[in-house]
């Protein structure tokens, strides 16, 4: 049985969930492959460090030189994560004829092109399905299992951190705030969250799906994206009486050949397939022409759900280097892809959920109105509560279908008003016909 070796770019959560799974399940993967993997060098910070996973102190190493420049490490696996040294790790590790395994996906979305570049110069593979969706083999279904159909859109929950706070929320009542605090102290979000809560992560792993689905490449500064850091338990409320939930989606739609791409919390309507995500699980619905909708759905990150693509993604790129120990594997395709500027988002359409903050004094509800209808806004429905005296009044609009640039500069102009007490904030709505 033939030998091949791996060396890690780091030991933590994820590394140690691909350790372990390569430990416990060596029997079946050696079945499969009809070789035997195995870890060589490890590159860590501290090797006197206390572990979730026990492995041999000689296989620990501080110099990255003693993984890349190794003769008998075939594949390097790159899980430090960031943007550098992990572009620089990479870069070396093709430079000396060594394949990648990632899970980066701000690496991969920002430098993309430089690394598969360089893959397919030296005839060498980049696999990255632990960088979406965790442990779901999302982006190996996208490649693969629709390779023959045409996708046509992506709508997908992919950042389990921000899931896991407006699932929170929705079902305990709990204060935005409060609803953070609950994620850091399960280990699902950072102490420092930004990346997360204000939507970047999501915009790195639709830019990959974009990647894989359309064949086009975008550079993730250029999604329009939002976080959920303004969403606020009235929101909340408002939504469970309307009969919907607020999440954070991920949408893509191919428009005359260019993806539109845009991150941002959004009223789904609680019989919707995505309503029923909770915690921090992820799910993506994929619209493609031959089969219509498929969902793919569990565990976006962890140890061992993000282990396990990452070791799924080792095994394939063994099989191409059994396969192709003579020539080489084949060029990496995504080198060749088009990068391309995403489809402006002002021309879409959708429903949208306002509130409104005022003084309960008369006249400013037909001043509101009047705006909303001068820019081509048609109200289709309107809530207000009577506040207690002195209070102000959040007066809840949902709007009628309407064009992202139209429902703009009305409130662009709502918010001169002096009357107002606070900007005007508004949630997309998923329309009801997408229901499945």
């Amino acid at each position: 049985m033939r030998d091949i070796y791996i060396g890690l770019l780091g030991l933590g959560n994820v590394g140690a969930g691909v350790v372990r799974i390569l430990r416990e399940n060596r029997e079946s993967i050696e079945a499969r492959l009809s070789a035997s993997v195995h870890v060589k060098r490890i590159l860590v910070r501290d090797p006197s460090r206390s572990r979730d996973v026990q492995v041999d102190p000689g296989v620990l190493t501080t110099e990255v030189s003693e993984v890349l420049e190794d003769p008998d490490v075939r594949v390097v696996v790159e899980l430090i994560g960031g943007l550098e040294p992990a572009r620089s790790y990479v870069l070396q590790a093709l430079a000396r004829g060594k394949h990648v395994v990632t899970a980066n996906k701000a690496l991969l979305a920002e430098h993309g092109e430089e690394i598969f570049g360089e893959a397919r110069r030296r005839g060498l593979s980049v696999y990255f399905e632990g960088s979406v969706a965790g442990g779901i083999p999302v982006l190996r279904a996208l490649r693969e299992g629709l390779a023959s159909d045409r996708i046509e859109s992506i709508v997908g929950i992919v950042n389990g951190t921000a899931n896991f706070i407006l699932d929170a929320m929705t079902r305990t009542g709990a204060s935005y705030a409060d609803a953070l605090r609950d994620a850091q102290k399960a280990g699902f979000a950072e102490a420092d969250p930004h990346l997360d809560v204000g939507g970047g992560d999501a915009a790195h792993k639709l830019a990959l799906l974009s990647l894989v689905s359309f064949g086009r490449r975008v550079d993730p500064k250029l999604i329009s994206t939002e976080g959920i850091t303004g969403i606020t338990r009235f929101d909340i409320q408002m939504a469970t009486e309307l009969g919907y939930v607020v999440k954070s989606l991920a949408v893509a739609d191919l428009i005359d050949g260019v993806p539109c791409l845009r991150v941002h919390p959004t009223f789904v309507p609680c019989d919707h397939v995505l309503a029923g995500v909770h915690g921090a699980y992820n799910a993506v619905a994929v619209q493609s022409r031959a089969l219509g909708r498929s969902l793919y759905y569990g565990q976006g990150a962890g140890m061992m759900p993000t282990g396990v693509a990452v070791v799924s993604d080792i095994i394939e790129v063994c099989r191409d280097i059994l396969s192709f120990a003579e020539s080489g594997p084949p060029p990496e395709a995504f080198e060749q892809i088009e990068s391309v500027t995403p489809a402006p988002v002002g021309d879409l359409m959708c429903e949208n959920y306002l509130c409104v903050y005022a003084p309960n004094v008369p006249g400013v509800l037909g001043r509101v109105s009047s705006c909303l209808g001068a820019h081509g806004v048609s109200i289709k429905r309107m809530k207000q509560e009577t506040p207690d005296p002195g209070r102000p009044i959040e007066m809840v609009i949902i709007t009628e279908a309407v064009a992202e640039s139209n429902l703009r500069a009305a409130m662009t102009e709502i918010d001169t008003f002096d009357e107002l007490t606070r900007p005007t904030h508004r949630i997309r709505m998923l329309p009801r016909e997408a229901v499945s």
